[in-house]
This record gives structure tokens, sequence and C-alpha cells, in this order.
């Protein structure tokens, strides 16, 4: 069964940790992470992107691949499937069909439109017990074709939006999507702790999770971070194991290379990132 993220993400900062989200593009992905978080007793949230979903043939394949598997692996801590920056469309498509959490992006929208979309999501997703992420100052680097420069938000924007009644909000704080670069001049904390004054305690979330040293990730959630992204670590693992199965000629048996057997490194490579990654936020044991 999935649950939304409202009550974890409530737990998580009462009692000081952050969940865990990681996306997922196919099935090894998936399979990986819940059995990660299964094996760390941590609650989870699986992140599905609008071209991740397209990739695997649509939200309501995805909510039923994710319900099977949560079934079928017995897993049984919490598990909330929920929408990575998707657009108004993408969010009731996704209310709809069966996701117990959604994203809507309005940080490209003005501030006035943002807030009138993020209201109606809200309204709808609410009724059905669907919790809502919301954000504000775009996040940097590239997120599935859309580039942003990494805007650090306006603490008063935040409270605009968090009054609306998101269940956690989103807010550039100089993260990006992907690698950071050398240059990178780190998280803006004296923001991270203006906006989290200015939204009465409202669990907030650090996009962009890869790369970002242990130090500043720990400083984050001691500022209010509940909810943390890693989607690019993932895809590199997989990437590397995929890579090194191919050049090292293995399984050429004549019949070709077995796809379960190309996948099954990169499958474990994840889910070992992954429940590093747990232990890392504080989530061991909180499910």
């Amino acid at each position: 069964m999935l649950v939304n993220a409202k009550e974890m993400l409530i737990k998580a900062k009462r009692e000081g940790y952050a969940v865990g989200h990681f996306n997922i593009n196919n099935l090894e992905w998936a399979k990986s992470i819940l059995l990660a978080a299964e094996e760390n007793s941590s609650p989870v949230i699986l992140g599905v992107s609008a071209g991740a979903a397209k990739y695997m043939t649509g939200f309501k394949t995805v909510t039923a691949m994710v319900k099977a598997m949560v079934e079928s692996l017995n897993i049984t801590v919490p598990v909330a499937l929920h929408l990575d920056h998707g657009s108004f469309e993408q969010a009731i498509e996704c209310i709809e069909a069966g996701f117990s959490s959604v994203m809507f992006d309005g940080s490209h929208d003005s501030i006035e439109e943002n807030i009138a979309k993020t209201k109606e999501i809200i309204t709808l997703a609410h009724n059905r017990g669907i919790s809502v992420e919301a954000e504000v100052g775009a996040i940097g680097g590239d997120e599935d074709g859309i580039t942003g420069g990494g805007e650090v938000a306006n603490p008063n924007e935040c409270k605009l939006i968090a009054d609306l009644g998101v269940d956690m909000l989103a807010a550039g704080i100089g993260n990006i999507h992907g690698k950071y670069p050398e240059n990178w001049k780190g998280l803006d904390f004296d923001t991270l702790a203006a906006i989290q004054f200015n939204t009465d305690e409202m669990p907030l979330v650090l996009h962009g999770g890869t790369g970002i040293p242990s130090e500043m990730v720990k400083k984050a959630i001691s500022l209010g971070v509940a909810k943390i992204n890693v989607n690019t670590e993932c895809q590199i693992v997989f990437a590397e194991k995929v890579r090194e199965y191919i050049e090292a000629g293995k399984d050429l048996s004549g019949k070709g290379f077995d796809p379960r057997k190309i996948l099954a490194a990169p499958a474990e490579a994840i889910k070992q990132m992954v429940k590093t990654k747990m232990i890392l936020f504080g989530s061991v044991n909180k499910a």
C-alpha cells in the first residue's frame, strides 16, 4: 500500500532526519530502492519524472508496477510514489493515476500564477489524501530536459506558497540538479534558515542531493530539510556497472547478452548506494 509523504516528513522533521527521495526509471531501479528501504527499515519516496513515466509507458503503468512490487516483495516500510517536477497538467494526471504524492513545479511561473495553480492542485490532491510539494526559486542544472540556473528563493515568496497549505516546500538555495561544478559556492544556509522561519516549521525539500558534501547535508537537515532528492547518483552507478559488464565481455555464449545478468550488478550497486544515503540522511530504523 502506498502512503502520502506528509506524515513521514512531519515525523522526520520532528526527529531530525530526512527521508530519501530516489528517482526510478525502470523496474530494476524501483526494486533496488524498495529492497534497500526494507533492509534499512527506512521510509522512502520513489520519485518519477514525466520523462521517466513516458519511458515506462505512462503514469498508470508506473502506479501499477510499484503497487504490485510493494505487495510481491512484502515491503512493510512506508512508501510514497511521488511526481517529481510536474507541470500543472502532469500533476492532475498523476492524481488520477493513483500517485500518493505530487510535486507541482510552478517555479518558472510568476508568483501570482504559481499561487493560483498551486491552490488548485492542493484542493484536488488533498480531497484524495495525496500530499503536495511546491517549489519557489528554480533549482539549477538540468532536470528531465528543463534547465534552471540555481536561483536562491525569496523567503517571503516561500511564505506565500507555504500558507496555501502545501505539505512540503522545495526552495532554491544554490542547489542544482546533476553534478556540481568545481566553482560551486555551496548551499546558502542563511536563506534556508530564513525560509524555515517564514514557513512555520514546514518540512523543506532539498533537490540535487547528488554531490552535496556530507557536512552540508547534515546542516541542511538541522535547518529544516526533511526530504532529500537523489537522481544523478543512481544514473551514474547504473551506467558504470553496465559499462563494466559489457567491456568485460561477459556472457558471450553465442546467445547474446542476457539482460537479466547485465542489470544484476547495476541494480545491486543502486541498492547499496541508496542504503548509504539513508544512513547519511539518518532515516535508518525510522519506519
